[in-house]
C-alpha cells in the first residue's frame, strides 16, 4: 500500500490513523473507568494495546511490501510474523473475555483457560516451525508478500476460538445481557462481512475498520452494562443497609437499655451494654424482675455473627425469658431452653448461656452456667476474681442435658460482672489477645466504680489494647452490684 493521493490510499490512511487513535482513546477510557471489573479491564488494556501494534505491523508491512534490500526483507518477515502472531492473541484475549462475562463457576473456568492457552501456544509454534521453511508466508525476490502452502495452518487457532466463542455465547446467552451478547456475535461477525467487501475493493482495506469498529462498539456496551451492574448493586447495597439499620435498631430495643432500670429498687444497681462487630450480633444480655424479690440475671453468646446468629439470639433470648417467668430454677431452665431448642434447630446452632436469679431480699444468687465464659465475682471486702463454676454443655448442642446450678452468698457492696469471648478474646493487630489477667486488672483498677463506670473503664481499656485492629466479635459486658438494705439508706443511686 502506498500512500499516494488515491481515493483507496486516502481512505486507508484514514482507517489506520483514525484506528490507531480510537484504540488510544479506548486505553484511556478504561484506565478512568472505576466501574470496570479488574479481570475485564486487564482484557480490555491487553486487547486494544494488541490492537494498536496489530494495525501498526499490518501498516509497515504493506509499506515495505516490494521496496528492495536484504534489510526490508528481515524486517517483512519479522513484522508479519508479529502480525499473524498478534492476531492469534487477539482471538485468545477475545476468548478470555466471553468466559470472563459468561460469569463461569471457577473450576469449568480454569479448564476451559487452560484449553485456550493451549490453543495459543499451538498457533505461536506454527508460526515458529513455518517462518524459516516459508510453510506460511514468504517474500519472494522482489520482497513481495505471497501466502505460502500451508497458510490456513495460521488461522486454525483464531478459528478454534471463534468457535469456542460462538459455544460460549449459545450456552451463557442466559447469563449474558441482550446488549452484550449482540456486541459480542457483531465483533466476529464484522471481520467476515469485511473479507468480503474487500473481496470486491481489494485495495480498501475493510478488515481494520470492521476490526476496530466492532472491537469499540463492543467495548462501549460492556462498559455501560458494567455501569448498569454497578448502579444496581449500589441500589441494592443501600436497601441491605438500611435493612441492617433497621434490625440493628430492632436488635437494641429487645435489650434493656434504660437506665437506671430499676429506679424504684435500691436493693441493687445494674448496666449493661453490647456493642456488636457487625450491624447486628449473636451476643445478648437480660435482666427483668421475675418478682418482687428475684432478678433474673442473662449473658449469652450465639454461634456464628451477623443476621442468622441475630435472629437465633432473639429467639434464645424470648424462650428463656418465657421459661424464667414461670418461676423455675435457674438449672430447669437451661434444660427445658434446650429441649425447645433442639425440637426445632436445623440450621444446628447454638448458644452459650449463664443466668443467674438473685433472692434480692438475702443476697442468694443461684446460677447455672451452659458453655459460657466464667463469672466475675467481687465480695464487699475483696477484689474482682473468677469464679470458675461448673460448665454444661451449650444450650441447642444436643437435647436431653440436664444442667446444675450452684449458689453464691453476694453481701451488700458485693458485684457481679458478666461478659462475652469478644472481651478477653479482642486482639490487637498483631493478633495478641487481651485475655483474662488484663480483663482482670482492668476491674480491679477502682473496684469503688458503681456498674457504669466499670463497663466503661473495660471498654476503654480494651480499646486501648486493640487500637485500630478491626473488631471481630461482639463485645458485650454486664455489671451488677447488689446494695441490699444498705442501698434503702442511699441518698442516690450509683447510677
Amino acid at each position: 500500500m502506498q500512500f499516494n493521493f488515491t481515493v483507496p490510499g486516502l481512505i486507508n490512511a484514514l482507517f489506520i490513523a483514525g484506528g490507531i487513535g480510537v484504540c488510544f482513546l479506548c486505553l484511556l477510557q478504561i484506565t478512568a473507568s472505576i466501574h470496570l471489573g479488574k479481570q475485564v479491564r486487564s482484557y480490555f488494556q491487553v486487547f486494544f494495546s494488541l490492537l494498536i501494534f496489530y494495525i501498526s505491523a499490518h501498516l509497515a508491512r504493506q509499506i515495505m511490501d516490494g521496496m528492495a534490500g536484504n534489510g526490508i526483507r528481515t524486517a517483512l518477515y519479522i513484522v508479519t510474523f508479529a502480525e499473524v502472531l498478534a492476531a492469534g492473541i487477539m482471538a485468545h484475549i477475545m476468548s478470555l473475555l466471553v468466559t470472563a462475562v459468561a460469569k463461569l463457576e471457577k473450576r469449568p473456568t480454569m479448564r476451559l483457560v487452560n484449553l485456550l492457552n493451549a490453543i495459543l501456544i499451538a498457533h505461536a509454534v506454527i508460526l515458529i516451525v513455518g517462518w524459516p521453511n516459508d510453510l506460511i508466508y514468504y517474500f519472494d525476490a522482489n520482497n513481495v508478500y505471497h501466502r505460502g502452502r500451508f497458510y490456513l495452518l495460521s488461522n486454525i487457532a483464531p478459528i478454534l476460538m471463534l468457535i469456542f466463542d460462538t459455544v460460549m455465547l449459545i450456552i451463557s446467552r442466559k447469563k449474558i445481557s441482550k446488549h452484550v451478547n449482540i456486541a459480542f456475535w457483531n465483533y466476529m461477525v464484522a471481520p467476515a462481512v469485511a473479507i468480503v467487501l474487500q473481496s470486491f475493493s481489494p485495495k480498501i482495506q475493510y478488515i481494520i475498520f470492521a476490526t476496530v469498529g466492532a472491537s469499540v462498539y463492543m467495548f462501549s456496551v460492556i462498559l455501560q452494562n458494567q455501569n448498569d451492574e454497578y448502579q444496581k448493586q449500589k441500589i441494592e447495597s443501600s436497601r441491605i443497609d438500611t435493612e441492617l439499620n433497621m434490625a440493628s435498631a430492632i436488635q437494641a430495643d429487645m435489650l434493656p437499655n434504660i437506665y437506671p432500670a430499676f429506679p424504684e429498687r435500691p436493693e441493687f444497681d445494674i448496666y449493661a451494654s453490647m456493642d456488636p462487630a457487625r450491624e447486628v450480633g449473636g451476643d445478648f444480655y437480660d435482666f427483668f424482675l421475675v418478682d418482687n424479690d428475684h432478678l433474673c440475671i442473662v449473658m449469652a453468646d450465639v454461634s456464628g455473627k451477623g443476621v442468622p446468629a441475630a435472629l437465633f439470639m432473639m429467639a434464645s433470648k424470648i424462650i428463656l425469658a418465657n421459661n424464667a417467668m414461670m418461676g423455675k430454677s435457674p438449672a430447669r431452665i437451661l434444660t427445658d431452653t434446650n429441649n425447645s431448642i433442639c425440637s426445632n434447630n436445623r440450621m444446628e446452632m447454638f448458644v452459650t448461656v449463664w443466668l443467674g436469679i438473685l433472692e434480692i431480699s438475702t443476697g442468694k444468687l443461684t446460677a447455672a452456667n451452659a458453655g459460657h465464659e466464667y463469672p466475675v465475682i467481687k465480695h464487699s471486702d475483696g477484689k474482682y476474681e473468677i469464679f470458675k463454676d461448673k460448665h454444661g454443655f451449650v444450650v441447642g448442642g444436643m437435647s436431653g442435658i440436664n444442667y446444675k446450678e450452684y449458689d453464691v452468698h453476694l453481701e451488700p457492696g458485693s458485684k457481679l460482672f458478666l461478659y462475652t469471648d469478644g472481651v478477653p478474646e479482642a486482639t490487637d493487630k498483631d493478633n495478641n489477645m487481651f485475655g483474662t489477667e488484663n480483663m482482670l486488672k482492668a476491674l480491679n483498677r477502682d473496684t469503688s466504680l458503681a456498674p457504669k463506670e466499670t463497663l466503661g473503664n473495660m471498654k476503654q481499656a480494651v480499646e486501648g489494647f486493640v487500637k485500630d485492629a478491626e473488631q471481630f466479635d461482639d463485645l458485650t459486658m454486664l455489671c451488677m452490684e447488689y446494695l441490699g438494705d444498705k442501698g434503702e439508706n442511699k441518698d442516690g443511686k450509683s447510677e
